[in-house]
């Protein structure tokens, strides 16, 4: 592995690690949010003490949002940017060093579409579209069935299960696995790397895990690239094949929009569904109202987007400057956190917010998929995907119970679990 990766660790996640450190020993609830226990287990009374009164916030760390109408407000305008600097307080020279590190593609870097602003945003975003499309999705759904029965059927030869390797993370790589034209068997490699590549996304990670992340992240792209090639001579009827074989892109942005498709095909929908059944075994008054009205399954889907979002956070860089109403003046090179989660619990927006409730009229005005051009392209599908499995789940094992507590992923980011042991049936 180039050993020019610890120069980009760092400067991106090295000196941010000891200040959140050092803030956290001091109890700063940002830091806490950010890189301690209570923002893996419960970042939601943290974000309570964060939100303020509303505008953006100023962290000892940087900028924050936790509103929902500042969140929505700094993802819609186009004076920001996601492009995210690294952070100002890195040294000159390893900030300019690390800078110029090229590392292999993967969903935070160019030529990432999540990574670009307008227009070369569009250009990269309107190809992949094609696979999230009303009509492209809708085709999916008979596959989202089998795939979902297939499972329960497998499961239902065993007394426990973990509800996360052997359901919720399988049907959406069975069903990105077909989008991209990737043989069955190797499925679980490209599960194992997704593991290992998600830290990525947090800030302050540990130079183990970003040494474990940069090698699978060389590993996939080493395999993604012999698969386009196989595909520019041999190409399948999937989604994929016909990216390739427009040549609309070249063979780097490929790359990149593969790991898009993996990761807003696969990393929401298998947090959403890991999410989902601790909740609802937790509140047995409204899966019980689900099971004696099945047609709220769609409204429910929304508030367990809402109550607990599988993306807690995204960033955004300040291009100009920029004052909200009333706000503080933003200066333009810095990065504004803005928490999706706490956009969900704003009781301006939610009133009794962290209540969970299938039947809130206005759950579909969540954050969790974003908002304005950078949405996410795969929530659709997520959608498709929960709203088959979730209650085929219940219906085939109305007795499921978990064995056992959960174990969460120690991830800011994302949020979901790591593990989730359930017994299928009563004793």
């Amino acid at each position: 592995m180039d050993p020019r990766y610890s120069i980009r660790w760092a400067a991106e996640h090295g000196f941010p690690r000891l200040g959140f450190l050092a803030l956290r020993a001091m109890g700063d609830p940002f830091a806490r949010l950010m890189s301690g226990d209570e923002g893996y287990d419960d970042p939601y009374s943290l974000i309570d003490q964060l939100r303020g009164d509303g505008g953006v916030q100023v962290t000892k760390i940087g900028y924050a949002a936790f509103s929902y109408e500042m969140c929505r407000e700094v993802l819609r305008d186009r004076r920001f940017g996601v492009r995210v600097p690294i952070d100002p307080s890195v040294p000159f020279l390893l900030r300019r060093y690390a800078e110029r590190v090229v590392v292999p593609p993967n969903p935070i870097e160019a030529p990432s579409m999540f990574a670009v602003d307008p227009p070369e945003h569009g250009r990269l975003r309107k190809p992949v579209a094609s696979a999230f499309t009303p009509r492209a999705v809708a085709r999916l759904g008979d596959r989202v069935r089998e795939v979902t029965t297939e499972l329960l059927d497998a499961m239902a030869a065993r007394e426990s299960v973990d509800l996360m390797a052997d359901f919720a993370a399988q049907v959406p790589i069975a069903i990105i696995a077909e989008i991209m034209g990737i043989p069955a068997a190797d499925r679980p490699l490209f599960l194992s790397w997704g593991s290992k590549v998600a830290p990525l996304l947090d800030v302050g990670i540990s130079w183990r895990t970003h040494h474990r992340a940069m090698a699978a992240t060389e590993a996939l792209r080493d395999h993604i690239a012999a698969h386009i090639e196989k595909l520019r001579r041999e190409p399948g009827d999937d989604i994929f094949s016909d990216l390739v074989s427009t040549g609309d892109l070249n063979t780097i942005e490929l790359m990149a929009s593969a790991n898009v498709l993996m990761g807003a095909g696969f990393e929401t929908t298998m947090n959403l569904l890991g999410n989902a059944v601790p909740l609802l075994l937790s509140h047995p008054d409204q899966l019980d109202l689900l099971r004696a009205e099945p047609e709220r399954w769609p409204g429910a889907i929304e508030e367990l987007l809402r109550y607990d979002p599988s993306i807690q956070m995204t960033a955004r860089r300040v291009l100009e400057p920029v004052q909200f109403d009333g706000g503080i003046p933003l200066e333009p090179g810095k990065s504004v956190i803005v928490s999706l989660a706490g956009a969900n619990r704003d009781p301006v927006k939610f009133p009794d917010p962290h209540r969970f409730d299938v039947t809130r009229p206005n759950a579909k005005e969540h954050l969790s998929f974003g908002t304005g051009v950078h949405a996410c392209i795969g929530a659709s599908l997520t959608r498709l995907e929960v709203l088959h499995a979730l209650p085929a789940l219940f219906e085939r094992f109305p007795d499921i119970r978990l064995d056992g507590e959960p174990t969460r992923r120690r991830l800011s980011t994302l949020r979901g679990y790591a593990h989730m042991p359930a017994r299928l049936k009563s004793r």
